[in-house]
């Protein structure tokens, strides 16, 4: 698989990328660890070897996994994770901005917080060097804007990182341009991780301009949309009250049939030509939009692994890239 430039830095990434949410557990339904690591270690043979994951994704679960996978083929990888986000922290102390409230993988309920105090920033990058078994992160992202911390501070910890050879390069998820912008003033970044798919193409208006001018890569994640991208979510598939598909708006009922519909009509007759699977054509679309650098693609087990690899060397003509794009046009949800 070929390897993209993470904007100006020194960092390269494979246009498709592991997202390891899903194997932390946390949002949906639970994991299975053997095949968690199963699946790690079938993207990185076959060359998809960028993995994008955080301490948040299963209250450091996903991390931990990520670590016992790549143990002894550190060098054959490059490692994205994040901060940010603490589930340890008690929003009246004054630290940080209140997020959501959720469970934990025991069902215990936690508030999760967005902090980027100077001092969460580096306890948090040495924790998940620890979980994931490494001396340096390739690339330390700050998973959400905390609004009660100045982006000065959280970069100035940033850059202390970098500095210490701690981190290879910084990186936002989630940040606005004018956000970018503030971060920009007191580090270079390499990227940032906004989410984006057919469904959900906001950012063409504004992030996307951005980082283009200011060579600022982009890591789209969520290019499935939470999985209704693949085509293979029937109308009558239900979903737990856990997993977070089952309050996804693109999953109702009068959305999922548009959306099935449009798969079949026009992204199935590409799929065919490529021998491909819908979700694969969807991948390629996806990475091959102008702006994009990486498509972050969950997997749970070797078989989406392989699934998502395959989908890294497909080429579409700018015929069929031109379809998919007009199909989508017409596409009227009830959001």
């Amino acid at each position: 698989m070929e390897y993209r430039q993470l904007g100006t830095s020194d960092v390269q990434v494979t246009p498709v990328a592991l997202g390891a949410w899903a194997i932390g557990g946390w949002m949906w339904g639970g994991t299975d660890d053997s095949d968690a690591l199963a699946a790690i270690k079938t993207a990185i043979d076959r060359g998809m070897t960028t993995i994008d994951t955080a301490p948040a994704y299963g209250f450091g679960h996903s991390e931990s996994i990520v670590g016992q996978a790549i143990q002894n083929r550190r060098d054959q990888v490059q490692i994205l994770t994040k901060f940010g986000i603490r589930w340890d922290l008690d929003p009246a102390e004054g630290k940080g901005t209140p997020f959501f409230d959720t469970n934990d993988l025991e069902g215990n309920p936690v508030t999760l917080v967005k902090y980027g105090g100077r001092e969460s920033v580096v306890a948090e990058c040495e924790a998940s060097l620890q979980r994931l078994g490494v001396d340096t992160i390739d690339l330390f992202q700050h998973h959400w804007p905390d609004a009660n911390t100045p982006i000065a501070e959280t970069m100035e910890a940033c850059r202390e990182l970098l500095e210490q050879g701690k981190i290879r390069a910084v990186g936002v998820s989630n940040y606005s341009p004018e956000q970018m912008d503030e971060a920009r003033k007191v580090v270079p970044l390499a990227s940032d991780q906004p989410p984006y798919s057919m469904l959900r193409r906001g950012i063409e208006t504004d992030v996307v301009p951005y980082c283009r001018a200011h060579d600022v890569g982009i890591l789209a994640y969520s290019p499935l949309q939470n999985g209704i991208l693949t085509g293979k979510v029937t109308m009558d598939r239900t979903f737990p009250d856990d997993d977070l598909r089952a309050h996804e708006p693109y999953y109702k009922q009068e959305n999922r049939k548009r959306i099935l519909d449009f798969l079949q009509e026009t992204v199935r007759p590409i799929a065919d030509r490529h021998e491909a699977t819908i979700a694969q054509i969807v991948i390629a679309w996806t990475m091959h939009r102008p702006g994009i650098t990486c498509a972050l693609v969950g997997c749970r087990n070797p078989q989406q692994a392989e699934d998502n690899a395959r989908a890294g060397e497909i080429e579409l003509t700018d015929e069929q890239m031109q379809r998919i794009t007009d199909g989508l046009d017409g596409l009227a949800l009830d959001l």
